[in-house]
């Protein structure tokens, strides 16, 4: 039996409908990498990993801070930055990474005034409970510094540290994780931070 020219290409349209992508996912997908960019430094791999954790749940793309252009940063609204702290109860350079030159040296010369910036890393609650992610602290004061909108703080409840230098008025700079002690908790955290970040208005 032969089909009408109607009823053909009435069909051929549903079919494109059924496969077209909606509206939600086209802005879904593109809108956060318009205005949002995700950096981080890694020495042990644990930062990298909370990083992954971060680009899975918001949809962008994770890069070194070190591979990063100054333009890049400067058209952005959103900065989501990450460390690890190494240089443990140092007053500067914390990280042991490309972050402890950028921040002194490459941060002064681009203007972050009113951007958002929210600030993540990794530390080990045990064998430095007292310097807990030291540099997620430096990084938080130096972007303030710069005229920085901070957001992101987060609870201190559910570790056991004994001191901290990124805290702030009773809570977290931002996301901490222990990949050495609690590492099954830090998809979790970073999953419930991006949560609060979109309710913060700033994702």
């Amino acid at each position: 039996m032969k089909l009408s020219t109607k009823m053909v290409a009435a069909a051929s349209a549903a079919r494109a409908l059924a496969f077209a992508p909606t509206s939600y996912q086209a802005r879904s997908s593109t809108a956060l990498d318009a205005s949002a960019g995700l950096f981080y430094s890694t020495q042990t791999g644990n930062t990298e990993t909370v990083a992954g954790y971060l680009a899975d749940a918001t949809g962008l793309e994770m890069k070194d801070i070190g591979d990063v252009k100054d333009s890049e940063i400067a058209e952005l609204d959103t900065l989501i930055v990450g460390a690890p702290t190494w240089h443990t109860d140092s007053e500067t350079e914390r990280s042991g990474t490309e972050w402890d030159s950028w921040l002194y040296d490459t941060l002064p010369n681009i203007d972050v005034k009113g951007k958002n910036v929210a600030v993540f890393g990794c530390g080990d609650q045990q064998s430095y409970s007292d310097y807990f992610c030291d540099a997620v602290g430096e990084l938080y004061d130096l972007f303030e510094a710069a005229g920085a909108n901070m957001v992101g703080l987060t609870s201190t409840d559910d570790y056991d540290h004994q001191g901290s230098k990124a805290e702030r008025d009773g809570k977290f700079a931002g996301l901490l994780c222990d990949e050495d002690n609690q590492y099954d908790l830090s998809e979790d955290r970073a999953k419930a931070w991006v949560e609060q970040l979109k309710g913060e208005g700033v994702l």
